[in-house]
């Protein structure tokens, strides 16, 4: 019974750095061998992987994201965090966390967050 609950400011202005949290529960972010990703989905987009961080803290990014994208997580609250710096407009999507298999695009996906919009506009 894992749930994610993604939250956070809807609307960020242009250059701004975008911050989401996730929180978890009925499960533990420690537990071997589950990731934690950030999925996003923009309008008439397909879903895109942005990254994740691993059961033991390491993180990984999607590597057209990465120079801008920061995952971080805060075991005694069971959260995990995203940070996207100089947003753009291109940037206003739908975005979901979730639990993973792996740490990659294509890896299954097995929880979802209801998912929160994000408008970046000045």
């Amino acid at each position: 019974q894992v749930q994610l609950q993604e939250s956070g400011p809807g609307l960020v202005k242009p250059s701004q750095t975008l911050s989401l949290t996730c929180t978890v529960s009925g499960g533990s972010l420690t537990t071997n061998y589950y990731y934690w990703s950030w999925i996003r989905q923009a309008p008439g987009k397909g879903l895109e992987w942005m990254g994740a961080i691993g059961y033991s803290g390491v993180t990984y990014y999607n590597s057209s994201l990465e120079s801008r994208t920061s995952i971080s997580r805060d075991t005694s609250k069971n959260q995990f965090t995203l940070q996207l710096n100089s947003v753009t407009p291109e940037d206003t999507a739908m975005y979901y966390c979730a639990r993973t298999q792996g740490p990659y695009s294509d890896s299954r996906r097995l929880d979802w967050g209801q998912g929160t919009q994000v408008t970046v506009s000045s």
